[in-house]
């Protein structure tokens, strides 16, 4: 990923599609972006490129790679997902086994409910249309989840290419729910509607007890990720 703040070298970013016609490039003054691990930066959509150029072409006199959550995303796709695969996929099915939509409260009763009618349905969205069926418990001790599920569970992620894997282990990582990232990358449910169900247990307690400086910060760095990651899905093609 990037993460150095360097000087703007370039005047003009553009897309440009490719000589080989297999995809799509961003080309500053004429000369094509790398990866930030210098690797060939081939794109999958003539939308993204736009809209990776726009980033760049948006920098002042400084580079701000924070200020480039497109760009980020697809080189993690090109520099780290496509070389470790099966690592990323076993990151994310992992989160089958402890899924934050699993675990539910013991009290109070409105927070109960409030889970049941934000979680619950996902949780039959993945049995019916995954063939995904995960245990519910309550309370926070560790319950094992059928390995068939499991299994299942990792057919859909292992069917998706490195750009869409990307996304998930993004959408997956800051939830803490694979279900929730499978939902939004199979357009279930958007961004917006993953940031509330995976901020549920945050938001009600904001309501019960106040804004606390910590809980805010992590809460709007979480929103900016994952809606961040629903504008990068909604530019790769389908």
């Amino acid at each position: 990923m990037l993460t150095k703040t360097i000087n703007r070298f370039y005047k003009k970013a553009e897309a440009v599609a490719d000589d080989s016609g297999s995809g799509w490039r961003v080309h500053l003054d004429g000369r094509a972006v790398k990866s930030p691990a210098k690797a060939e930066f081939l794109l999958p959509s003539e939308v993204l490129a736009q809209e990776i150029a726009a980033e760049w072409e948006a920098q002042g006199e400084k580079i701000l790679p924070h200020t480039m959550p497109i760009m980020q995303r697809a080189a993690t796709a090109i520099d780290r997902v496509a070389h470790h695969r099966p690592m990323v996929i076993g990151e994310i099915v992992g989160y089958g086994r402890s899924d934050l939509l699993c675990y539910r409260a013991t009290f109070p009763e409105d927070l109960i409910e409030r889970q049941a009618k934000a979680w619950q349905p996902l949780l039959d969205w993945a049995q019916s249309d995954l063939g995904v069926a995960l245990a519910v418990t309550e309370g926070v001790m560790p319950i094992d989840q059928d390995d068939q599920a499991l299994l299942r569970l990792q057919d859909h992620v292992e069917g998706l290419d490195d750009y869409y894997l990307t996304a998930l282990h993004g959408l997956t990582t800051v939830s803490g729910s694979v279900i929730i990232g499978l939902a939004t990358v199979k357009g279930h449910i958007d961004a917006q509607k993953a940031f509330e169900c995976a901020m549920l247990d945050d938001e009600y307690a904001i309501e019960q007890w106040g804004d606390d400086a910590e809980a805010v910060i992590r809460r709007d760095r979480h929103k900016a990720e994952l809606l961040a990651t629903g504008r990068y899905l909604g530019l790769l093609p389908s």
